[in-house]
């Protein structure tokens, strides 16, 4: 192929990926100092003096994450900076629990046997139930999921089909706070895909590995490297200012001052980025496509708090915990249980890391009171914490993830746009493929690289996903009955 240099405002690596093993010259323009975006670390020092990384919080590398795992293969062939996390417990502040360790995975076992050993379904429970309203769930097609759900709110949803409120709130409702999004504001359609993914269409379960390191360690020195190797230009700590047509092809990128022409870009930004790119850029796409842009709306805030204690959890916590019920309180994860960087200060000071996560905070809360709110849930869930000294804290507050509203999914943008030299990535984007969260954002980024490659007459990256049906003739006739 022709050399070409392509612009990535924001991306996470995979569109580059792609398109530098193809021979296309890069240029990477990041807005932060540090590469990585939702998934960036960077150095903080302690009160104790203790230099340590702090990051936008946790983040589950589940097995269904094939495109992304391999990007990261090209850093680690054998995927070593990831480690298993041995379940995904869920806790009631009424004392239910679940887990996923012991459920099976082949489907349809799986969401049978989740069922049969999750407490929050008994009998009475399972009568209940209409079975007719949720035959959807036994045949999720992509896009046609969209078509038929994204008019519905999760929540009114499992209120259609009378699923029990218990595992409402331990079960869907995780899936549901992945999204950063209040259930009665999010599609029922991503609800419906995410069941797909993890329950009917894959054998991986909801088990799922996390790095070993900070992530800037794990995973984005690595990767920089790789990228350095293939001669990619980063420009990190540079926002790109403007994106317009050039009259003889491609585009003119105003960034740090600077224009440059470049022959094709891909846009992979947050949603709050690509607004304010898109609003100082008055020529690109369309109007239509650019009115679109400006209507998407963000999640509510959400917020990560991490302790530093002076003494341990109990030895049995598990190393990442849902919760529910608990005011605010969305999740717990002890650190040292699986970061090589937490896991050193704990046994050094004697103490633990523990990081607690609230989504979908409403925006008008006083952060200072929340910050308490969370802490004294954290008593309530560990309390064996009550005695702990913070020895020092940091608490980031954050409002840039995407919000899958009901009846947004035509709204959303598309990889391709009418300009076949400006593609989308990102977690944002509409694909036709059943893929989600960070999965969705590595598989629309070579989607991306895909699109511009093939203009030029070179073949792309092959993509695996889920199916992209129910993966039973059985349970694709049965769903056929609700149709």
């Amino acid at each position: 192929m022709p050399p070409c240099r392509i612009v990535s405002p924001r991306p996470l690596g995979v569109r580059r990926a792609g398109l530098v093993e193809r021979g296309a010259r890069v240029t990477l323009y990041e807005r932060e100092n540090t590469l990585g975006g939702r998934l960036a670390g960077w150095q903080t020092e302690l009160s104790d003096g203790s230099h340590v990384t702090m990051s936008r919080g946790f983040h589950a590398f589940f097995r269904q994450y094939y495109n992304l795992r391999g990007l990261l293969r090209r850093a680690d062939g054998g995927l070593g900076m990831l480690t298993a996390v041995p379940d995904y417990p869920l806790q009631h502040s009424g004392g239910l629990y679940d887990s996923f360790a012991k459920v099976p995975r082949t489907p349809p076992w799986s969401a049978a046997g989740f069922a049969a050993l999750s407490p929050t379904f008994g009998w009475r429970d399972m009568t209940r139930m209409d079975p007719w309203a949720a035959l959807p769930l036994l045949d999720v097609r992509v896009p046609e999921v969209y078509e038929q759900l994204d008019s519905v709110s999760a929540y009114d949803f499992l209120a259609g089909i009378r699923f029990p409120e218990a595992a409402h709130h331990l079960a869907f409702e995780v899936f549901s706070r992945s999204f950063f999004a209040d259930p009665r504001e999010l599609s029922a359609a991503e609800l419906v895909l995410m069941f797909h993914i993890y329950f009917l269409g894959s054998s991986e379960g909801l088990l799922f590995d996390v790095p070993d390191e900070p992530f800037s360690q794990a995973l984005w020195e690595p990767l920089s490297a790789y990228l350095e190797g293939h001669h990619v230009k980063m420009c990190v700590g540079t926002s790109v200012d403007t994106v317009e047509p050039d009259p003889s092809g491609g585009h003119r990128i105003t960034a740090g001052r600077r224009a440059e022409h470049f022959d094709a870009t891909v846009l992979a930004l947050d949603t709050p980025g690509l607004q304010a790119v898109v609003a100082s850029s008055p020529h690109l796409a369309d109007a239509s496509w650019r009115d679109r842009i400006a209507q998407l709306r963000t999640a509510p805030p959400f917020l990560v708090s991490r302790l530093w204690l002076d003494r341990p959890v109990r030895a049995d916590r598990a190393g990442f915990l849902g919760t529910s019920g608990y005011a605010s309180l969305d999740n717990v994860s002890v650190l040292e249980r699986w970061e090589g960087e937490a896991a050193r200060w704990a046994a050094r000071t004697g103490g633990s890391v523990v990081e607690l996560h609230a989504y979908a905070v409403d925006p008008a809360a006083d952060r200072n009171a929340e910050q308490e709110r969370l802490l004294d849930q954290l008593h309530r869930v560990y309390p064996e914490t009550r005695d702990a000294r913070i020895v020092d804290a940091r608490h980031e507050w954050r409002a840039d993830c995407p919000l899958f509203p009901v009846g947004g999914y035509e709204d959303r943008p598309a990889v391709r746009t009418v300009d076949p030299t400006l593609v989308i990535a990102g977690d944002l984007v509409r694909t036709e493929l059943p893929v989600a969260l960070m999965e969705r954002a590595a598989t629309s980024g070579f989607l991306a690289a895909n699109a511009l490659l093939e203009r030029w007459g070179v073949r792309g990256q092959v993509l695996w996903t889920v199916p992209r049906s129910g993966r039973s003739r059985l349970m694709r006739l049965l769903a056929g009955l609700a149709s």
